[in-house]
């Protein structure tokens, strides 16, 4: 079954099982993947993404259907997994738990040293959590600026910034660890 968001949307209002269904299968990927991004932190990614959807099906009545559905989305997500970091900051700590130790990350090269991509990844890893959900945004969810700022509730112009220096942060990283790109 293929139905355009508008459509989607829609059918998910009047109460359609089967699009509920295909709300959460076209979109589960990318809002876990963000969360992901985020938290770094697998199980916390599957709470927040859970999360998001159950919150995105509550207020669906209340979405302008004229907007496309993954920045609102994300928007969701975003402020999700702002509150889990939040709340991750409050709690105590027992003992520091590396990321490799939480679980290996799937996506082939990632865990290699060696790899761009692994080293790539640690760097996003050390970004500020604003300008690692802004590169996210941009360079893995595709979004343009203005939807960013739309579900970020930020202006462009603080998005453009982010998103500048999260680049040279990231370019700093690398090369200080002698990766040429």
């Amino acid at each position: 079954m293929t139905m355009d968001d508008p459509t989607l949307v829609k059918a998910v209002r009047s109460g359609d099982p089967q699009a509920t269904r295909l709300l959460v299968e076209r979109f589960h990927g990318i809002v876990f993947g963000l969360c992901y991004r985020m938290l770094n932190h697998r199980q916390d990614a599957e709470d927040v993404t859970q999360e998001t959807f159950l919150r995105a099906l509550r207020a669906i009545f209340g979405f302008d259907s004229a907007r496309p559905i993954r920045p609102w989305l994300l928007e969701i997500a975003a402020n999700r997994c702002r509150t889990a970091l939040a709340l991750r900051m409050r709690r105590p700590k027992l003992a520091p738990v590396s990321a490799a130790e939480d679980h290996a990350d799937p996506r082939p090269g990632v865990n290699d040293p060696d790899n761009l991509a692994g080293e790539l990844e640690r760097a996003v890893n050390r970004l500020r959590p604003e300008y690692r959900l802004v590169f996210s945004l941009y360079h893995e969810q595709n979004l343009s600026y203005e939807e960013i700022a739309q579900s970020l509730d930020r202006p462009v112009g603080t998005v453009k910034t982010w998103l500048h220096r999260a680049r040279a942060e990231l370019a700093e990283h690398l090369a200080r660890r002698g990766v040429e790109c």
